[in-house]
């Protein structure tokens, strides 16, 4: 891909390239690289490290640590990152609440949040999805009623994400239940140490945790904690998701877990070999890498032709999640495909608390992966929505 960059472009991917592979420790990076899961501590670790460079979120104003580079910048900067097996900065801080708080937050509330938020002082958590409320986020019934100077929220959230580790969460309340149902929503920053807040882990099928339900029985909550207006809360929303579908197609990861499935492949015996040299298993693999690269072209071009700073989500940023997720979900069963029976012994082992001794590094993470990566084409907005984006706001239609 360095062909389609220009030479002070290559020159900065260099620069990122080395700086990964220097100030992130080593072990850090080799958790990524070989599927072990991260702590809090770790990507607490990852990310400070990020922010004290002046790395952790440059797509944010700069006088609240982002960087003036252009969207190609942005994108070596993620990818590199990726290729390097560096925990990406925390996106519910980054990428989604950081931007809305600058955005649209009041002076206060961006002396108050930005900087601890960058330094991952405070970890957020994403109060979106409900019970009934989904792909169909405007349907969200959880309420925030105002009585003088704070809201009374009660309601409930589902599928957060990491929300055992949060301080903070980003919500979505209906402040107007008068009005139709996108116009009554408002953006509301909630203590998660409040009295009321209840977070219940939701059991997955590999065993592991990391989502919950987040339950608001009567939570007092100060009115400044409201993100700019009042019932402005889906035009805020829309910005948020705009800003998460470009990250979500995860190209530089996809690269990363393509090659670890290549790899393994190469050292899997068959009759004719290995399995690289299994004509049917060789289709395969050529179509996945020629897709990830025919995205990757599409997303160059996409960022070629934004403008540097605009406020606005990109809609053709709904042709990468739309492709990018449907490819991480085919790469993760992939390599459960190499792997065959090990790496079902594996998640055997993971739901037993007995780990894993005789998998290859790189691989341990298969069949777990592959059941999380389920999710991809539905969250940041499910791809029938995406369709749905593309063909009115790209196609006319």
């Amino acid at each position: 891909m360095d062909t389609l960059l220009s030479a002070s472009e290559r020159d900065f991917a260099l620069e990122m390239r080395q700086f990964y592979r220097s100030e992130i420790p080593e072990e850090l990076r080799f958790k990524v690289a070989t599927g072990q899961e991260l702590g809090k501590d770790d990507m607490v670790a990852s990310q400070r490290i990020l922010n004290s460079h002046g790395y952790a979120v440059p797509d944010w104003p700069t006088e609240w640590g982002g960087r003036d580079w252009t969207p190609v910048q942005r994108h070596i900067w993620l990818e590199e990152m990726q290729l390097a097996c560096v925990p990406q900065p925390l996106p519910f801080n980054t990428s989604m609440v950081g931007p809305v708080i600058a955005t649209f937050g009041s002076e206060e509330l961006k002396q108050r949040f930005l900087p601890a938020t960058a330094n991952l002082d405070i970890w957020w958590s994403q109060g979106f999805s409900e019970p009934n409320a989904g792909s169909d986020l405007a349907s969200l019934r959880t309420s925030a009623v105002r009585d003088g100077q704070k809201y009374i929220v009660n309601g409930q959230k589902t599928w957060t994400t990491l929300g055992q580790y949060g301080d903070w969460i980003f919500n979505l309340v209906r402040t107007d239940p008068t009005v139709k149902k996108q116009a009554g929503i408002s953006f509301l920053l909630i203590d998660m140490r409040s009295p009321g807040v209840t977070v219940r882990p939701i059991q997955l099928i590999d065993g592991g945790h990391e989502v919950n339900e987040v339950f608001f029985d009567n939570v007092e909550v100060p009115v400044e904690n409201l993100v700019g207006e009042e019932n402005k809360g889906w035009t805020y929303a829309k910005f948020l998701l705009g800003n998460e579908r470009t990250g979500i197609a995860r190209i530089g990861t996809s690269k990363v877990n393509l090659a670890r499935a290549k790899a393994y492949a190469a050292v899997t015996k068959t009759a004719r070999g290995s399995l690289l040299d299994d004509p049917l298993f060789s289709a395969r693999l050529t179509r996945l890498e020629a897709e990830l690269t025919a995205l990757e072209m599409t997303q160059l071009r996409i960022l070629s032709t934004q403008a540097a700073g605009a406020d606005a989500p990109d809609p053709r940023s709904s042709v990468l999640k739309l492709r990018g997720s449907q490819l991480q979900e085919d790469i993760s069963e992939l390599l459960v495909d190499v792997l065959g029976p090990q790496g079902l012994d594996f998640v055997t082992d993971r739901v037993q608390g007995a780990g894993f001794s005789d998998l290859p590094l790189g691989a341990v993470d298969a069949l777990p992966a592959y059941f999380n990566k389920r999710k991809v084409t539905i969250y940041g907005g499910s791809s029938e929505v995406q369709r749905g984006i593309i063909s009115k706001a790209l196609l006319g239609l």
